[in-house]
C-alpha cells in the first residue's frame, strides 16, 4: 500500500495571504514533499483536484471540544469543515489539572458548560489527558491550554476572594508543570466563577509563569457589554506587566445599548501593539453567542458552587434579589445582566442534560415559560434546580456591523467557540464556522478576499500557537491540507444546527485522508501537539 499521495492540478492557497497558484502537490511521510507545476505520479496515489482549491488545514483557534474529543475521537463535524487542528482549554475550562480532592469540583465546573462529566473524564495533569486521547487515536490534532479555573479549584475551591501569596505560588507551580509537559499556555475566564474571583496580582503572577515557558495567555475578559473597553484595558495591563503574548477571546460587544463599541476596541488593540504588546484576537462568524444558563446570573451568586447557589434560590429574600438583578441589571458596567440587555425572547434553550426537560430545546425562554404557565425567571430557577445548571443557551446579542468590523480586522483569526453536546440543538457555529467564512462572508458578502479568509484560518493561528510546521503549504511542512470547491457553503442554521457543509471534499492530516470525496474515512492520524 502506497504511503505517498499526488494532488494534481490544484489551485494552491498557501496560507500566507498571497494569491493562489496552480500546481501539483506531493505528500510523503506525513509531510509536503514537493510543489511544482508538473510532478510525476510515480509510486503515488493520484488525486485529481479538478481545479479545486487546496489550502493548509484549518485551525480552530478557540473551541470547547475537550470532552467531545474523548468521546468522539473522529470529530466528524470538524473534519468535514476542513479543520485539521483545534485549540481546547479555552475560557478557563480544561479537564485538568485535578488532584484527587478537586476532581468533583472540576467535574461540576466543566459540566456546567458541556453537560455531565464523569470522574474518568477529568485528569490529574496534561499528560493524563494526552494519553487518554492518543490511546484510541484521534483524527485531528489538538492543542491544549490550561484552564485557570482548574488551578483555582485545585488550590482554593470556589472561594470568592483574592488568593494569598502562598496560594498564588501553588497555582504557579501547578501551571508550570502543565506547561513543561506540553500545554500551550493559560486561559482565563473572567466572567466564569471561580476564575472571575481572581485579582490582578494573581493574574500577573500566572501570566509571568506562562511567559517563562514561552506560552500564550488567552482571556475571556470580564465584560463584553458596557465594561468591554475597561476589560480590554485590564487584559492589556496584565500582558504588559508580565511581558507575555496574548489572545483576546471572541471579541464582541453584546447587547443593543453597547453596539458600536468594536471600532474603539480595535483602535485600543492597535495602540497596544504600537506600544510593543503582542496581542491579537479570535471571533466566530455569527451574530449570536452561546454559553450556559448560569451566565444569566451574577458571578457572586455562584460563590461556593452549585449547591450554594441552589440554597440561595430557596431563600425568598435572596431569590428576590437575584430576580431583580437578572431582570433589571446593575449599575456596575462589568456586571450588566444579559436579560436586562437583550430580553428573555433572545435567549434560546439549546441543550439540556435532564431528559425530562428535553421538550424545552429549541424554544426561546419567554415562549417556553408561557407554555409552562410560569414566569421566565422561574424557568431559569427550574433549569438551575432540575438541570444542575448545565443548560446550554444561545443568545442573540450582537450587531452585524460590529461583527464585520471585528472579523475583517487584521488581528482577527477564526475560532468557532463551539460547545459540542451531541443529541442537543447546538449553536450552528460548531458545524458551519469555517465554510461560512469561505462561502457566505467571503463569496456572498465580500468581507474578505479568498486568500485573506484562508490566512485567518491557517497561518495566523499557527503562528499564534507556535505550530511551526503547520499553517502553510510549503515543502517540509506537515501535510495537513483541505481541498474545497468555489461553491463551498455552510448549511447549519439555528433551526437545523447539525447540518454539514457543502463543497469541502477532501481533508488530510499528516498526509492521511480523514475526509475523502466528502466522507469521513475513519483514519486517526492526529496528535496532541506539545508546545515547543
Amino acid at each position: 500500500m502506497t504511503t505517498e499521495t499526488l494532488i494534481k492540478g490544484a489551485r494552491v492557497l498557501d496560507g500566507s495571504g498571497a494569491p493562489w497558484f496552480r500546481a501539483d502537490v506531493r505528500l510523503a511521510g506525513g509531510r509536503i514533499a514537493a510543489i511544482r507545476s508538473e510532478l510525476a505520479a510515480t509510486g503515488a496515489q493520484v488525486v485529481d483536484a479538478e481545479d479545486r482549491y487546496l489550502a493548509p488545514g484549518f485551525i480552530d483557534a478557540h473551541c470547547h471540544d475537550d470532552l467531545a474529543f474523548l468521546r468522539e475521537p473522529d470529530r466528524p463535524e470538524k473534519a468535514r469543515q476542513g479543520v485539521t487542528s483545534i485549540v481546547v482549554g479555552n475560557c478557563s475550562f480544561s479537564l485538568y489539572p485535578a488532584p484527587p480532592h478537586a476532581i468533583d469540583l472540576l467535574r461540576g465546573h466543566f459540566g456546567g458548560l458541556l453537560g455531565e462529566t464523569a470522574r474518568s473524564e477529568v485528569f490529574a495533569d496534561f499528560e493524563g489527558y494526552r494519553a487518554a486521547l492518543e490511546s484510541p487515536g484521534i483524527a485531528l490534532n489538538l492543542v491544549s491550554l490550561v484552564g485557570h479555573a482548574a488551578l483555582r479549584l485545585a488550590v482554593m475551591g470556589y472561594e470568592r476572594r483574592g488568593a494569598t501569596p502562598a496560594e498564588i505560588a501553588a497555582m504557579q507551580a501547578l501551571l508550570a508543570a502543565q506547561l513543561r509537559a506540553g500545554a500551550a499556555g493559560l486561559s482565563l475566564g473572567l466572567v466564569y466563577p471561580p476564575s472571575a474571583f481572581a485579582e490582578r496580582t494573581e493574574l500577573v503572577a500566572l501570566a509571568r509563569t506562562v511567559a517563562q515557558a514561552g506560552g500564550l495567555l488567552a482571556a475571556h475578559v470580564r465584560s463584553y457589554e458596557a465594561g468591554l473597553l475597561g476589560s480590554i484595558e485590564e487584559f492589556i495591563g496584565v500582558l504588559a506587566e508580565a511581558r507575555v503574548a496574548g489572545l483576546l477571546s471572541h471579541l464582541q460587544s453584546a447587547g443593543r445599548p453597547n453596539w458600536g463599541a468594536i471600532p474603539s476596541a480595535l483602535a485600543r488593540l492597535e495602540q497596544a501593539r504600537a506600544a510593543g504588546i503582542d496581542i491579537s484576537f479570535d471571533m466566530y462568524p455569527y451574530p449570536a453567542g452561546s454559553s450556559y444558563v448560569l451566565q444569566l446570573l451574577p458571578p457572586s451568586a455562584q460563590e461556593g458552587g452549585l449547591e450554594a447557589l441552589r440554597a440561595r434560590l430557596v431563600d425568598p429574600a435572596a431569590r428576590a434579589d437575584l430576580r431583580r438583578w437578572v431582570e433589571h441589571g446593575s449599575a456596575d458596567s462589568h456586571l450588566q445582566s444579559k436579560i436586562a440587555l437583550i430580553g428573555w425572547g433572545n435567549v434560546l434553550v439549546s441543550g439540556v442534560t435532564n431528559p425530562m426537560l428535553k421538550m424545552l430545546e429549541g424554544q426561546r425562554m419567554d415562549a417556553a415559560a408561557a407554555k409552562l404557565g410560569i414566569e421566565p425567571f422561574d424557568l431559569l430557577v427550574r433549569l438551575v434546580e432540575e438541570d444542575q445548571g448545565q443548560t446550554a443557551i444561545v443568545m442573540f446579542q450582537l450587531d452585524e456591523g460590529d461583527l464585520q468590523a471585528a472579523c475583517c480586522h487584521r488581528l482577527h483569526m477564526v475560532g468557532s467557540d463551539g460547545l459540542p453536546r451531541p443529541g442537543t440543538r447546538p449553536h450552528p457555529r460548531a458545524f458551519g464556522s469555517f465554510p461560512r467564512i469561505l462561502g457566505t462572508l467571503r463569496r456572498d458578502r465580500h468581507w474578505f478576499t479568498l486568500e485573506d479568509a484562508v490566512r485567518r484560518m491557517t497561518s495566523m493561528p499557527a503562528q499564534r500557537f507556535g505550530l511551526a510546521t503547520r499553517g502553510l503549504v510549503r515543502p517540509g511542512m506537515m501535510a495537513d491540507l483541505v481541498m474545497f470547491e468555489e461553491t463551498v457553503a455552510d448549511r447549519a442554521t439555528f433551526e437545523e444546527p447539525a447540518q454539514t457543509p457543502a463543497g469541502i471534499t477532501d481533508v488530510w492530516v499528516a498526509g492521511q485522508a480523514v475526509v475523502a470525496q466528502g466522507k469521513t474515512t475513519g483514519a486517526r492520524p492526529g496528535r496532541v501537539l506539545r508546545h515547543g
